[in-house]
C-alpha cells in the first residue's frame, strides 16, 4: 500500500468530500471493503480498465494529524495484456491513476515523486542523538 499526503495547508476531506463516488467514478464499482490500519479501504475487485486486476483505495484516518490516501494498484502482467490486444488501455490507466492522485492530493507525479524520494532519504540518515 502506498500512503499520500496532501499539499501544505489542505485536507483530503477538502479534496474528495465522498471517497467512495470518487473511487468508483474513476475506477469502477466498489465489490468490498478492507481494514488497513483501523481504517476501512474500497476494494475494486473488477476494475474498469483491464489493465489493473485490483485496486484498493481511500482514506487513512488520523485522529491527531491530517488524513492520508492510501492506494495500491494490483497491474496485470504485459504479457497478458499484449496477448489480449489491450495495451492501449495501458495509457488509459496510467492517465487516470495520475488524474486520481492529483485530484486528491493536489500534486501532480513529479511533485509526488520528490515528496516520495525525500522521505526515504529521511528515513535513511542515522540518528545522530
Amino acid at each position: 500500500m502506498r500512503e499520500y499526503k496532501m499539499r501544505r495547508g489542505e485536507h483530503l476531506e477538502d479534496r474528495i468530500p465522498d471517497m467512495k463516488a470518487t473511487v468508483e467514478e474513476y475506477f469502477g464499482p466498489i465489490t468490498g471493503t478492507e481494514m488497513y490500519k483501523n481504517s476501512e479501504l474500497y476494494v475494486i475487485g473488477e476494475p474498469d480498465n483491464p489493465v489493473f486486476d485490483r485496486i484498493i483505495a481511500g482514506r487513512l484516518e488520523f485522529s491527531s494529524k491530517k488524513d492520508k490516501l492510501v492506494v495500491e494498484f494490483e497491474e496485470r502482467p504485459t504479457e497478458e495484456l499484449i496477448e489480449e490486444g489491450n495495451i492501449d488501455a495501458a495509457q488509459d490507466a496510467v492517465a487516470t491513476k495520475n488524474e486520481f492522485l492529483l485530484e486528491a492530493t493536489g500534486r501532480d507525479a513529479k511533485s509526488r515523486r520528490e515528496s516520495m524520494k525525500r522521505a526515504v532519504e529521511d528515513s535513511d540518515e542515522p540518528d545522530l542523538s
